[in-house]
């Protein structure tokens, strides 16, 4: 799933490529990618874009006057591509926009969930969809940080992940963070010290601007990732197997010395098969 740095690396991107040009043509979009159908896609034509923003996961494209915001949520398996005039292009997509002058921006989703989103809203219904995001990761501290970690009781690993709790981590990130930090995914939220607060928050702001630097320059997952995705390879720190906890939706990938003094945590779903 596209996670903050990815994200934030599309709306610097595309924030001067979409305002080029005004939109031709809004659509076509598949009937399980549109969530909304007022206003119509096609209020957007001859209007232009005034940018790109960010909002947790979320890319907002508002008109230049103001009245509407297009907003795309890519889930798991979206991405966006913007296409130069002439450039070919899938059959196709699950949304496009067509620019004056043939330059495109189009949504594609592979597999068979359709899961991701686009919505077409004033500002105001933005605002209101989306109050329920907590801070967005990169802008906490270790005091704001340390107020979210103690709300309740929580494993590190879903709590980091919870865009009600701070917006923008998701499973990968996570994973890298917690290994960063050498804490275990398990961990209780209400049980760090001080001193355990301070370096999760130093690792989340060092592996996100890391991250963004690299997805910047083009960079992929496997330069990005050092753990998430590595099953089995050396851990980059101490050289100890890159170990996982299975879920049915996500896999949590972990170092067993660097973050649980050795123990290997119990796969959830191999467990389940055993009972």
């Amino acid at each position: 799933m596209p996670e903050l740095p990815e994200v934030e690396a599309w709306v610097r991107e595309l924030a001067p490529q979409v305002s080029a040009y005004p939109i031709e043509r809004a659509g076509p979009a598949h009937v399980a990618t549109l969530k909304t159908i007022d206003p119509p896609l096609a209020a957007l034509e001859g209007r232009g874009l005034e940018g790109a923003e960010r909002r947790g996961k979320n890319l907002l494209f508002p008109t230049d006057d103001g009245e509407l915001v297009l907003r795309v949520h890519l889930m798991s398996a979206g991405r966006l591509r913007f296409l130069a005039a002439g450039t070919k292009g899938p059959k196709k997509p699950m949304f496009r926009l067509r620019f004056v002058g043939g330059d495109e921006l189009v949504l594609t989703e592979a597999g068979k969930k359709k899961r991701a989103g686009v919505w077409l809203v004033t500002p105001e219904q933005v605002d209101l969809d989306l109050s329920h995001l907590g801070p967005d990761a990169l802008s906490l501290d270790a005091t704001s940080l340390r107020e979210i970690l103690e709300r309740e009781r929580r494993q590190l690993h879903p709590l980091l992940r919870d865009q009600r709790a701070l917006a923008g981590i998701g499973r990968a990130h996570a994973n890298e963070i917690l290994h960063r930090a050498q804490l275990s995914p398990f961990k209780a939220s209400t049980e760090l010290q001080a001193e355990e607060v301070e370096r999760l928050a130093n690792a989340l702001h060092e592996d996100l601007a890391r991250a963004l630097e690299l997805r910047d320059r083009g960079k992929g997952d496997r330069d990005v990732y050092r753990i998430h995705n590595h099953l089995g390879e050396p851990c980059p720190v101490c050289g100890t197997p890159i170990a996982q906890v299975d879920y049915e939706e996500h896999t949590v990938y972990y170092c067993p010395t660097c973050q649980t003094g050795g123990r290997l945590l119990k796969d959830r779903r191999l467990s389940r098969l055993l009972r």
